[in-house]
């Protein structure tokens, strides 16, 4: 949430930049963290804190594959 906020209104995040910002031993920890980010992300979805984008839209986070990105809602 910190990411999204420092980037203002309608900010996106990437998971894996999440996950990077975590971490300062290198690409091989930031790559273990993936996953762990990607769920991060899912449980803000389903608080409504945020949401998840492909492409430019909105879709639900069971079906987001490939680069993700992560917004705060605008509800």
């Amino acid at each position: 949430m910190a990411l999204l906020d420092a980037g203002g209104r309608g900010a996106l995040v990437d998971p894996d930049d999440a996950a990077r910002a975590v971490v300062s031993q290198g690409v091989d920890v930031a790559e273990a963290l993936r996953e762990p980010a990607r769920s991060a992300a899912r449980r803000l979805v389903a608080s409504g804190a945020a949401e998840i984008v492909v492409g430019g839209r909105v879709v639900d986070p069971s079906r987001a594959r490939g680069r993700i990105a992560l917004r705060r809602t605008t509800r």
